[in-house]
C-alpha cells in the first residue's frame, strides 16, 4: 500500500534519534511505499507560502466567518470543539482555492476579530484581560501552527493518491493527514512517543523572562487542546510508545478504543556480544548512560553513591554522556555536578578517563581513551554498559527511557527511579526506587553490589525481556499489523474510469501491469488504471530513434515544505 508519512522535521532518512525509528519504518518495511512529507523551517518559507494576494471583498467575509468560528472556540476555553473544527476546514477550503492565509492571518481583520471574540459572552475569564500585544502575540503563533493549511496537500496526485496518512506525532504535525481524510476520505494513524499537548501545557504553565502573559498562554493552551481533540476524534488509530504515553492520551482525550500500544524498535545486534558473553564487568562498579540535564537528576546520584561508598569502600561511578554543546545548559549543569563530586569525593573525583583509584569518572561516549594513548578508539555505549556489574538511572523526569533498554539488551541488572515508563519497561527485571530519594537508591545499589547471583539472575531476565518486547521485528511487525487493520476497515475508493453509468466497477479496468509495485510503472492515481510507458505502442516518429534506460526509482519519496513550527515550542 501507498503511505503519506507526516513528520515534524527533517527526512526521517537522516541521522538523528528522534528520527531512528522513521528510518526503520521506511527500510523496515520496504513491501510498501512511502511519501514522506517532512515539515522543516527554512530560510526561503517567504517564497515557499502560498499565493500572498490580498483577499477581495468576498474572500474576507469568509475568511472572517471562518477564522471567528475558531477563535471564538479558543476564547471559550476548548468548550466549543464543533465550532474550531468548522472554522478549521472553512480556513483549509478557502486556502485550497484562493490561498494567501499567511497574510489574512496577520492582517488587522483577523486581530479584530480575536479582540471581539475575547469579548465576547462565553469567553474565558482569563483573556477578558488580552491586550492588544497578547492579542498580535497569539495571531502570530497561530499563524505558525497553522501554517501546514498554505502548502500543496490539497491535490489528488499528493496526499489524495495515498492509501493511509501516518503522523509521526499530534499537533500541526497531524494538519495534512486531517486535510487528507477531510477532503479525500484517507484515513489517519496517529503516534507519539510523547504526548505534545502535554508539553504544550507545562509550557504553557511557566512563562519565563520575557514569556507570554498569562492571557496569551490561556489561548495557546485551549488552542492545542482544540487541535488535539480533533486530531484525535478524526484518527483511525493512535499509538503510543507506551502506556504511560498512553494514559496521558486518554487524559487529553483520547478515546480508548483507538489506541494501541507499540514500543520503540531499538537495535539489539549493538549489545549482543556484552549481553551474550560471559564477563559481568566489575562487579564493584556503578554505571550509568545518559545526557547530562537537570531531568537525570546526577546530583541525588552522586548523595546516592557518597553513601554506597562509605559502606563499600571498593565500589566506583563511572558517568558516561554525550559531549554537551558549548554553553549550553548542559555544559553548565555537568560543571555543577563535576564541582559537586570533587566536594564529596576530595581524593577520589577526576574529569575523563578513569583509573582504578577513581571514586567518581565523568567519560564521554565516542571521546579519547586514556590519556596518553593515541589512537585508543572512543569509549562505545555497549562498553560503557560492559565496564560495570550494575547500572544506573536516577532521572526525576523520564519518557521511554532508551538507556534502561539498553542496559537491558546487555544484560545488566539495573537500578531506577520511578519516573516515565520506567517501571513498564522493567517489569520486574530491576529495582525501582522512588525519584529524588539518594538513600533508598543507595540501598537498592549496595543490595545488588553485595548479591552476584542476584545480579546474574536480574540481567538475564532483563536481557530476555528486551529481546521479547523492544526489538526492531517487533516494532515493524506492530506498524504493519496496525497498517493492515486501519486499510482493511477503510472504504475503497475506485478512480471513475474504473466504474459504469451505475457507479459498478468495470471488470478488467486494470491491467496487470499496472499493480507492478514501485513507481516506474507510473506514478499518482491516474496511472493505476493506464498502461504503463514501456507497454504502450510505439510512436512512429521515434521508431530508430535512440531509447534512454529508465531508472530505477526509489519507494521512498520525500517532499520538503515550508516549515510547520510548532507554536509555543
Amino acid at each position: 500500500m501507498r503511505i503519506g508519512l507526516l513528520t515534524d522535521g527533517g527526512s526521517p532518512c537522516a541521522a538523528g534519534e528522534a528520527m531512528l525509528w522513521c528510518d526503520r519504518l521506511v527500510r523496515g518495511l520496504a513491501q510498501h511505499e512511502f511519501d514522506v512529507y517532512a515539515l522543516k523551517s527554512a530560510a526561503r518559507r517567504e517564497e515557499r507560502d502560498g499565493n500572498r494576494r490580498a483577499y477581495g471583498r468576498r474572500e474576507r467575509r469568509l475568511f472572517v466567518g471562518h477564522f471567528t468560528d475558531l477563535v471564538a472556540a479558543v476564547c471559550a476555553g476548548g468548550d466549543k470543539s464543533d465550532g474550531f473544527a468548522e472554522g478549521l476546514y472553512g480556513l483549509a477550503e478557502l486556502t485550497r482555492v484562493h490561498g494567501g492565509l499567511h497574510a489574512a492571518l496577520r492582517s488587522e481583520a483577523s486581530v479584530r476579530a480575536l479582540e471581539a471574540a475575547c469579548r465576547a459572552p462565553g469567553a474565558h475569564r482569563a483573556v477578558h484581560a488580552a491586550t492588544v500585544a497578547d492579542h498580535l502575540a497569539f495571531a502570530d503563533l497561530l499563524e505558525r501552527a497553522l501554517r501546514p493549511l498554505s502548502l500543496g496537500w490539497y491535490g489528488a496526485d499528493v496526499l489524495g493518491a495515498v492509501d493511509l496518512c501516518h503522523a509521526t506525532s499530534g499537533g500541526a504535525v497531524a494538519l495534512p493527514g486531517l486535510l487528507a481524510k477531510r477532503f479525500f476520505g484517507v484515513p489517519l494513524l496517529v503516534t507519539e512517543y510523547d504526548v505534545r499537548l502535554r508539553a504544550h501545557y507545562l509550557a504553557a504553565g511557566d512563562s519565563g523572562p520575557g514569556g507570554l502573559s498569562a492571557p496569551a498562554r490561556v489561548l495557546l493552551a485551549a488552542f492545542h487542546g482544540l487541535l488535539a481533540g480533533e486530531v484525535y476524534e478524526q484518527a483511525s488509530v493512535i499509538t503510543a510508545g507506551s502506556a504511560h504515553v498512553r494514559r496521558w492520551q486518554e487524559k487529553c482525550g483520547a478515546d480508548r478504543a483507538k489506541l494501541r500500544v507499540v514500543y520503540p524498535g531499538m537495535e539489539a545486534d549493538r549489545f549482543a556480544a556484552v549481553g551474550e558473553g560471559d564477563g559481568t564487568g566489575d562487579p564493584y562498579t556503578l554505571v550509568w548512560v545518559g545526557r547530562t540535564e537537570p531531568a537525570k537528576d546526577l546530583v541525588s546520584l552522586l548523595h546516592a553513591f557518597a553513601v554506597v561508598r562509605r559502606e563499600e569502600p571498593r565500589a566506583r561511578l563511572r558517568l558516561f554522556a554525550a559531549p554537551p554543546e558549548p554553553g549550553s545548559e548542559a555544559t553548565t549543569y555537568l560543571a555543577h555536578c563535576k564541582g559537586l563530586a570533587t566536594a564529596l569525593f576530595p581524593d577520589g573525583a577526576a574529569d575523563g578517563y578513569a583509573s582504578f583509584d577513581n571514586a567518581v569518572s565523568f567519560e564521554e561516549l565516542g571521546g579519547p581513551g586514556a590519556p596518553g594513548t593515541p589512537g585508543v578508539p572512543g569509549i562505545t555505549d555497549a562498553e560503557a554498559y560492559a565496564s560495570g556489574g550494575v547500572v544506573v538511572l536516577s532521572s526525576i523526569v523520564e519518557g521511554f527511557p532508551v538507556s534502561l533498554v539498553e542496559a537491558m539488551f546487555s544484560g545488566r541488572a539495573t537500578v531506577s527511579t520511578d519516573a516515565g515508563a520506567v517501571v513498564e519497561v522493567i517489569g520486574g527485571t530491576g529495582l525501582v526506587v522512588p525519584a529524588r530519594d539518594p538513600r533508598a537508591l543507595a540501598d537498592a545499589c549496595l543490595a545488588l553490589l553485595r548479591d552476584p547471583e542476584r545480579r546474574e539472575r536480574l540481567g538475564a531476565a532483563a536481557r530476555a525481556r528486551a529481546l521479547e518486547l523492544f526489538t526492531v521485528d517487533q516494532h515493524l511487525t506492530a506498524f504493519h499489523s496496525s497498517y493492515l487493520e486501519l486499510i482493511s476497515h477503510s472504504p475503497v475508493r475506485r478512480e471513475a474510469a474504473a466504474l459504469d453509468a451505475d457507479g459498478e466497477p468495470l471488470p478488467f479496468a486494470h491491467p496487470p501491469e499496472a499493480h507492478v509495485p514501485g513507481r516506474w510503472a507510473g506514478s499518482g492515481t491516474a496511472s493505476r488504471g493506464r498502461t504503463p510507458r514501456w507497454a504502450e505502442e510505439p510512436d512512429p516518429k521515434l521508431v530508430g530513434a535512440a531509447v534512454t534506460p529508465v531508472s530505477a526509482v526509489s519507494a521512498v519519496s520525500a517532499v520538503s515544505a515550508v516549515s510547520a513550527e510548532e507554536a509555543g515550542s
